[in-house]
């Protein structure tokens, strides 16, 4: 039997946080096994608890949700992914949480099935950002990358890799990526999972942040 998804829920709010907790406490394969109120918090719980999906507010007390997430995803082990929640589709801080390794963002309204949706992909290693603000954000976060920040080198993809990651860049699902370039759904899997590896990276959205900090796609240009 596959093991309940472990999730952390912390916001500066006790109503937001009680309201998703009570959300996520109503499928059986989620278990909500804490909650915090600033980032510090946040930070400990992960150290103290196992967990593999962490709620996170942007904007907190005490310690942002930013930092929060730079630390938490700086720890040994795999850790937790973190999911984003903000109240506004196109935060300012956007770039910064990405580039700290969160994997996704949710819009605080977010419907109760779009989130139980969220957290398993999340889960499952799948990089998410809310439908309705995906292209704009990955073009505003290549707009704002500041002018220091490091190259990603790709010389180690292979042709077909470079092609994967390209089209996951452009948003494409695995089984969309297997009809454009004529292959398995299996076989798709197989090159994510090897992108994934040779660069270090955490889950898709990340594989994103890489195609755009290599220059392999710039935004507003679609490849034919």
């Amino acid at each position: 039997m596959t093991p309940p998804i472990r999730i952390a829920v912390v916001d500066d709010q006790e109503v937001v946080r009680a309201g998703f907790g009570a959300l996520l406490g109503t499928q059986p394969d989620f278990v909500v096994a804490g909650t915090a109120a600033d980032g510090m918090e946040a930070v400990r719980l992960c150290r103290e608890q196992s967990l593999d999906v962490v709620l996170m507010d942007v904007r907190m007390p005490v310690l942002d949700g930013i930092e929060a997430t730079r630390q938490i995803v700086a720890e040994a082990g795999p850790g937790p992914r973190i999911l984003m929640l903000t109240t506004f589709d196109l935060d300012e801080h956007v770039y910064d949480a990405l580039a700290a390794g969160a994997s996704g963002f949710l819009l605080k309204d977010v419907t109760a099935e779009r989130l139980f949706d969220a957290v398993r992909v999340i889960a499952s290693g799948g990089g998410l950002l809310a439908p309705t603000v995906t292209r704009r954000l990955i073009a505003e976060f290549a707009r704002l990358r500041p002018a220091h920040a490091p190259v990603v080198e790709l010389g180690q993809l292979t042709p077909r890799e470079i092609d994967v990651l390209q089209l996951m860049a452009e948003g494409l699902s695995n089984p969309e990526i297997a009809t454009r370039l004529v292959v398995s759904e299996e076989t798709v899997k197989t090159h994510v999972s090897r992108v994934l590896g040779k660069l270090g990276l955490r889950d898709r959205t990340q594989a994103v942040i890489a195609a755009y900090e290599s220059g392999l796609v710039v935004p507003g240009v679609r490849r034919p």
